[in-house]
């Protein structure tokens, strides 16, 4: 009888160790979609969002410590309209060409249990480094059915101001220069 019970600590001690290690987890880019919001001349919002992004993210929930690093690539910014497309990546907004990618590295996560609820962290855009917060609005792992291993997704969205990147076209003319973030993610555990 304490063989077993012996036996069962160990399994509970080993299935604990196991979940408390720190996982990481690769960016799967055709479910993630960093996208925005912002001020075009105070009478509509226009929405936006970059189709490539890559990254990390690396999670321990018993230790409720975690890290993400994300890029993404500023020439796939979207608007679903090609002249304003064409406009954003030029030199007057996001200039793509001198600035490649935008990061965003965290400093930390915030846990509520085992569950990440925000990131404090810099965002890098136009050459520039300020710190964001994200508000993690839902968080979820599965099992997932065809990739046949562990994914996890969430919510999150931010604001900040694009002026403070530089990125300060149309504020003279009554932009407002505050952009609303809204991320879908989703990434998978890595082998």
């Amino acid at each position: 009888m304490k063989l077993k019970h012996i036996a069962a600590a160990a399994l509970a001690f080993a299935a604990v160790s196991a979940f408390a290690a720190p996982t990481a987890y690769n960016i799967e880019p055709n479910h993630t979609f960093p996208s925005f919001e912002a001020d075009h001349m105070g009478i509509s919002l226009w929405r936006g969002k970059f189709n490539k992004s890559s990254g990390t993210i690396v999670l321990d929930t018993a230790a409720k410590t975690g890290s993400l690093d994300i890029t993404i690539d500023a020439a796939s910014l979207d608007f679903g309209h090609d002249k304003m497309n064409e406009h954003a990546k030029s030199k007057d907004m996001f200039n793509v060409e001198k600035f490649p990618t935008a990061t965003y590295k965290s400093k930390s996560i915030k846990f509520n249990g085992i569950t990440p609820v925000a990131v404090e962290g810099e965002l890098t855009l136009l050459g520039v480094t300020k710190p964001v917060t994200l508000a993690i609005n839902k968080f979820k792992c599965i099992q997932h059915p065809m990739f046949k291993r562990e994914a996890c997704g969430a919510d999150a969205s931010g604001t900040f101001n694009r002026a403070d990147f530089g990125l300060d076209y149309g504020v003279k003319m009554g932009f407002s220069p505050e952009v609303k973030l809204a991320i879908q993610v989703e990434a998978l555990k890595a082998d």
